[in-house]
């Protein structure tokens, strides 16, 4: 069976944990706060194979990047960049973090295959108050070879899946040999996947 290891970035309030969440339990939350970086769990079938899906949040940092960065570059088969379409400040985060991972990737493999790298504008339910325009999402994508999704972790349910399936299916054919370090900071992990769903973590 294929593990699948996807590390989900973005500055802090931009809904990471409310999309992670939205896919595996079709529940929405909308304030989420977390101080803990956690790992979700779930098993998928994809194109008939059985995947082990880890999912990593990181705790909300200051993003001075690089180190931790670096260590999530060796750990993950894929990345999904999240935005704020009202918050053109998370945009620029999401700008930084995408060129990083394009440029810290030069010189973490010797293959020619890319990180498999998905941007997403989150809040489309708040276009009424937008600040980024799905075009510059689009453009900064094209730019650096990622795959582009908008949409509502409030509303979308079946977008949020589609995109979360479709950085699985392309992170699985890519699927590299890696040092297999966790993140820094993550040896009690197991003791933090409970963060959301504490007991309830079977009907994930």
């Amino acid at each position: 069976m294929n593990d699948v290891k996807l590390a989900v970035l973005g500055s802090d309030g931009v809904g990471k944990s409310a999309l992670i969440v939205r896919f595996l339990t079709r529940r929405f939350i909308g304030e989420y706060a977390s101080s803990t970086e956690c790992i979700y769990r779930k098993r998928l079938s994809v194109d008939g194979r059985q995947l082990n899906l880890e999912l990593y949040d990181p705790c909300p940092q200051p993003c001075d990047g690089k180190t931790s960065l670096n260590e999530q570059m060796h750990w993950a088969d894929g990345f999904v960049v999240v935005y704020d379409i009202s918050d053109r400040s998370s945009f620029l985060t999401a700008t930084a973090i995408v060129h990083l991972i394009r440029e810290l990737h030069l010189g973490v493999t010797k293959r020619d295959v890319d990180s498999v790298v998905f941007l997403v504008g989150n809040k489309q339910d708040l276009c009424h108050m937008r600040e980024v325009s799905r075009e510059e999402g689009q453009r900064l994508a094209a730019e650096n070879s990622c795959q582009f999704y908008e949409l509502s972790a409030a509303e979308h349910y079946q977008e949020v899946a589609l995109m979360f399936s479709k950085v699985v299916r392309n992170a699985s054919l890519n699927g590299k040999s890696k040092d297999r370090r966790r993140p820094s900071g993550s040896k009690s992990m197991a003791k933090l996947i409970n963060n959301v769903f504490g007991k309830r973590r079977k009907s994930v």
